[in-house]
C-alpha cells in the first residue's frame, strides 16, 4: 500500500526534482573554474546581465539545510507573497513553493536574469507540480520588483550579493513590521554592505546570523 506524503517535500516528484538539481549542482566547482578561466578579468567587472549569462551553467544552489530552514520559516510565517531575488535553477524556489503549498495559500514571486535558467526552472516547477504557485519575473530585479503591487511578506535574497542591499531598499516600502528577510552566503565579502545595513538598528531591523552552511542572515523588519 502506497503511503500519502505528509508534506509536499516528501512528494516523489518534488523530492526527485530537488535531488536532480543538487546532483547537477555538484559540478559547480568544475564549471565555475572553467568559466573563470574564460574570463581573465573575473566576474566583478561585468554587468549583472553579463554575469548572469556567463554563469548560466552554474547552479549556485542554496544548501539542503538552508532549504529546510526556509521551508520551516515559510510554514511558520504563512506569507501571502514570498519574494525571492535570484531563482537560478530553482532549488530554493522549490522549498519556498512547497511550504506555500502546505500552508494552503500564498504564492512565490521569483526573479532571474538568465533566460537559460528561467526556461530550465519553469520546466522543473511544472514537473514538480508547483508551477501554479510560482511567478518568474525575467530581468533585473531592481526593475521587475519595482512593479510589485502587494506587500512582500517574506523575502529571500540569494542573487548577486552586491545587489542584495539595493533590492532590499527597493522592497522596503512593501515590508510590514514583522516581515522576515533572509540573505544567504553571509561569508561572501560582496554581502558586507548588506550585512552592515541590516545589523545597524538605526535602519529598522533586528538581525541574527544563522549557522547553516555558508551562513544565513535572518532579519526581522521592526
Amino acid at each position: 500500500m502506497t503511503s500519502t506524503p505528509t508534506h509536499t517535500l516528501a512528494a516523489p516528484q518534488v523530492g526527485a526534482a530537488i535531488d536532480h538539481l543538487f546532483e547537477q549542482a555538484g559540478r559547480d566547482d568544475a564549471v565555475a573554474a572553467r568559466v573563470s578561466a574564460e574570463l581573465p578579468g573575473g566576474f566583478g567587472h561585468l554587468s549583472p546581465q553579463a554575469r548572469a549569462d556567463a554563469a548560466a551553467e552554474i547552479y549556485m544552489p542554496i544548501s539542503a539545510a538552508g532549504g529546510e530552514l526556509l521551508y520551516s520559516l515559510v510554514r511558520a510565517v504563512r506569507p501571502a507573497t514570498v519574494v525571492e531575488f535570484g531563482t537560478s535553477y530553482g532549488i530554493s524556489t522549490l522549498y519556498l513553493a512547497a511550504a506555500v503549498r502546505d500552508n494552503g495559500s500564498g504564492r512565490v514571486v521569483t526573479t532571474e536574469l538568465s533566460k537559460e535558467k528561467i526556461a530550465a526552472a519553469r520546466r522543473t516547477f511544472a514537473e514538480a507540480g508547483l508551477d501554479d504557485l510560482v511567478t518568474v519575473l525575467e530581468g533585473d530585479a531592481r526593475d521587475t520588483l519595482g512593479a510589485l503591487d502587494v506587500p512582500a511578506d517574506f523575502v529571500l535574497l540569494d542573487g548577486w550579493k552586491d545587489l542584495c542591499l539595493p533590492v532590499l531598499r527597493l522592497l522596503e516600502p512593501r515590508l510590514r513590521p514583522g516581515t522576515l528577510v533572509v540573505a544567504d552566503d553571509i561569508d561572501l565579502s560582496d554581502l558586507r554592505p548588506y550585512l552592515d545595513y541590516v545589523r545597524d538598528p538605526e535602519n529598522g531591523y533586528r538581525s541574527v546570523a544563522f549557522p547553516v552552511e555558508d551562513g544565513m542572515e535572518i532579519s526581522c523588519r521592526l
